[in-house]
């Protein structure tokens, strides 16, 4: 099964993911870009599932992790990333980031 992969968006537009995926070393992105595309083509084996979140882990270096959530069926919004270091901080941020997320489509939805 193949994903839509997305970027979570803030109201302002900015994506929490781009942000952080900027910030990497070149390496860094290039692994990060291969897992994407490995979610993308359906292979989620290396992603934890808890509070609502997915979280993919890449075992390389500082322990790169990328946050995302299933909406729908077929598509896979990416909230953020961050490394073992900071990994509770960053699920923390994750998990309020997706509950937003929600809150404003459902939002949406009722017209409001």
């Amino acid at each position: 099964m193949n994903y839509q992969i997305k970027e979570l968006l803030l109201i302002e537009g900015d994506s929490p993911f781009a942000k952080w995926f900027g910030s990497l070393e070149a390496v860094a992105a290039a692994k990060v870009r291969v897992a994407v595309s490995r979610m993308e083509q359906g292979n989620l084996s290396n992603v934890e599932w808890f509070r609502g979140i997915g979280e993919y882990k890449i075992d390389w270096g500082p322990g790169l992790r990328i946050y995302l959530a299933k909406d729908g069926l077929k598509i896979i919004i990416l909230i953020g990333g961050g490394n073992k270091k900071r990994q509770q901080k960053d699920i923390d941020q994750a998990v309020a980031l997706w509950e937003d997320y929600k809150r404003r489509k459902a939002s949406t939805r009722q017209g409001k």
